[in-house]
């Protein structure tokens, strides 16, 4: 990993599961089935430039990961895991399909409506089975083509198309 590479979240430590030191693991990421190729990875607390730990197995549970790190072995060492972030490094992201993008990309872009209108910064992304919808302090716009004209990471800014309804108007000056 070069110095000024980014680490990506890829996953969070919710809780022990068992007695043998498993834990169960929220995926963030659409390929939950990465964990399964992984060797190792960075294990960060709040606040913590984190460690790396050896995966001894993965295996899924509903919407879960179980996951089993060597050298924690019981719930005691699974439970001093609880709420950390999985992280991996940028270059070790699977590419993507054109028009596809990952959140961290997304997050902080400008919005711009096709009218040139500033609508913030993006804060927030809902996932949803259907579609995403990214949130800015004065829109929700569905993460679609029919609402979202163009994606330029090189600028930071997003041109969509206004979805009545789903814009705030800005109080009037007065």
């Amino acid at each position: 990993m070069s110095e000024t590479e980014q680490d990506v979240v890829i996953g969070e430590i919710l809780a022990p599961f068992g007695l043998k030191g498993e834990v169960k693991v929220l995926p963030h990421t659409d390929f939950p089935e990465r964990f399964e190729q992984l060797e190792g990875i960075l294990v960060a607390g709040e606040g913590s430039p984190g460690r790396m730990m050896e995966i001894e197995g993965v295996r899924y549970h509903k919407r879960l990961i179980l996951m089993k790190f060597a050298g924690v072995d019981d719930i005691a060492g699974a439970e001093a895991l609880r709420g950390a972030e999985l992280r991996i490094p940028e270059s070790e992201l699977l590419p993507l399909e054109e028009d596809e993008y990952y959140v961290h990309d997304i997050i902080g872009l400008e919005v711009v409506t096709t009218e040139g209108e500033s609508l913030g910064t993006i804060r927030e992304i809902i996932r949803s089975p259907a579609h995403d919808v990214y949130v800015t302090d004065r829109a929700m716009i569905p993460a679609v083509k029919e609402f979202v004209k163009s994606i330029d990471l090189d600028a930071g800014r997003i041109v969509v198309r206004p979805v009545e309804g789903l814009v705030q108007e800005r109080a009037n000056e007065g």
